[in-house]
């Protein structure tokens, strides 16, 4: 995935639970939303993980691009469902981001 794109750096494409039971929200590289590269980044060396309250298995599956129940790793989108290439793929990302968007955080 090419690092030329907004979208790729500083929006989310997933929400990785930490052993701790934080969040570590993710961009496409799997890097923290806006970290701008392809080196292995340890999240505990960066204040990027958040609590997410009230993150219920019913809300991971409205937000998960497969619908899965997992509060573990929850995938916003995918390849085939990449909101840059197809405006009803951006039109169910955004509603993705709007249930993001009214997420308490800790």
């Amino acid at each position: 995935m090419s690092l030329g794109h907004f979208v790729t750096v500083f929006l989310p494409y997933c929400l990785e639970r930490q052993p701790d039971g934080k969040y570590a929200v993710l961009n496409r590289e799997y890097k923290p939303v806006g970290f701008k590269t392809t080196e292995h980044i340890a999240y505990a060396d960066y204040p990027v993980c958040v609590e997410l309250k009230a993150l219920t298995p019913a809300l991971a599956s409205r937000l998960s691009c497969y619908g899965k129940q997992d509060t573990d790793k929850i995938q916003l989108y995918e390849d085939a469902s990449d909101p840059r290439f197809d405006s009803a793929h951006m039109k169910v990302y955004l509603e993705r981001l709007k249930l993001l968007a009214n997420i308490e955080v800790a």
